[in-house]
């Protein structure tokens, strides 16, 4: 069987390591001819797609990023790719497609499959939002590094006496926010899922202080946002891949709580550096064992499915499951961070 593989939407760590284990177990068990499609969906609509063999995937397994590359589709090519799935999958002559993806990738995945494209999804994004899978891989790795800089800003925060506001990644959702924040043990932690009021923010920050601790480390996630009648800000616009853009929640922050205090605050944006770099241990692993099941998928004739975890074991579930709505943070899960700051 001829099987293509492609990485769609942002890069993630551990998606090489996915695209090891697919080519390991459909080659060296079932005698299969693995293709890697390049930069995602543009590649199976533009045809640009190579063979990948062993002597490709030697040393990926630590490798951040993808070597397939990826990139982003506006939804009216991928409306058309739809409409001509048959004929895109016979041009670069693949008989199923793993597509390894986040939300978008998946909703793509389901189109596709309905289209009658054979398709397997394997579930990545360091948000950690598909609900229908306990964690996704990638997000192990995005939580380490803002740890890390989390526990490095302390040092510096603590040196000089000031507010550090720390923007780490989560659109729509704040995992990441909320499991770095608890584990640097940060003093404040501002997710999407709870509107925050900077005044309440400012009065916490001014009590910690009040107690002889001169400085203060604040994690806010960039979709943050505040709450009704508070601080008026706005996040950005949609962009051309019909996506809202986000972004300055931190420096904002920083600048309002700079004016309440009357005390140096500093914002830092983490930014991408959560996607890049090496993946963690978990996440190699995870990758590799969605990688080897989507391979067994294909030849069980599960397409329109995806892998997840499910507790220690991978399930294929529907991929309409991954899409139907984001997993948030919820309720009782940001009420234990506050108690713990």
């Amino acid at each position: 069987m001829r099987i293509g593989v492609l990485t769609s939407g942002g890069d993630c760590p551990g998606l090489n390591a996915v695209i090891r284990s697919v080519v390991h177990r459909g080659l060296d068990v079932h005698g299969d001819q693995i293709v890697g499609v390049e930069d995602g969906f543009l590649g199976l609509i533009e045809s640009r797609a190579r063979p990948i063999g062993h002597d490709d995937v030697t040393g990926l397994l630590t490798l951040g990023g993808t070597v397939l590359g990826s990139a982003r589709v506006q939804r009216e090519k991928i409306r058309w790719a739809v409409d001509h799935a048959e004929e895109l999958a016979a041009r670069i002559g693949i008989d199923a497609l793993i597509a390894i993806g986040g939300e978008g990738t998946l909703g793509a995945a389901k189109l596709f499959s309905d289209a009658g494209l054979p398709v397997v999804g394997v579930p990545k994004t360091i948000d950690n939002d598909i609900d229908a899978t306990d964690v996704t891989f990638g997000f192990d790795t995005a939580v380490h590094v803002a740890t890390e800089a989390i526990d490095r800003l302390k040092t510096t925060a603590e040196s000089h006496q000031r507010v550090m506001v720390v923007e780490l990644m989560g659109r729509h959702t704040g995992w990441i926010t909320l499991t770095a924040g608890m584990a640097g043990g940060a003093h404040g932690i501002l997710i999407p899922e709870k509107p925050f009021d900077i005044e309440r923010v400012a009065r916490m920050i001014e009590e910690r202080f009040d107690r002889g601790k001169k400085f203060a480390i604040i994690a806010v996630a960039e979709g943050a946002v505040p709450a009704t009648g508070t601080m008026r800000f706005d996040h950005g616009e949609v962009d051309q891949f019909g996506h809202r853009t986000f972004g300055g929640i931190g420096t904002r922050l920083a600048h309002e709580l700079e004016d309440l205090l009357g005390k140096e605050a500093r914002p830092v944006i983490l930014g991408h550096v959560q996607r890049g770099g090496t993946p963690t241990a978990r996440d190699r692993v995870l990758a590799t064992r969605f990688g080897w099941h989507a391979v067994e998928a294909v030849h069980k004739g599960a397409f329109g499915h995806f892998t997840a975890l499910r507790g220690s074991q991978i399930e294929l579930v529907p991929v309409a499951e991954a899409v139907t709505r984001l997993k948030t943070v919820p309720a009782d899960r940001w009420a234990e961070s506050e108690a713990v700051l």
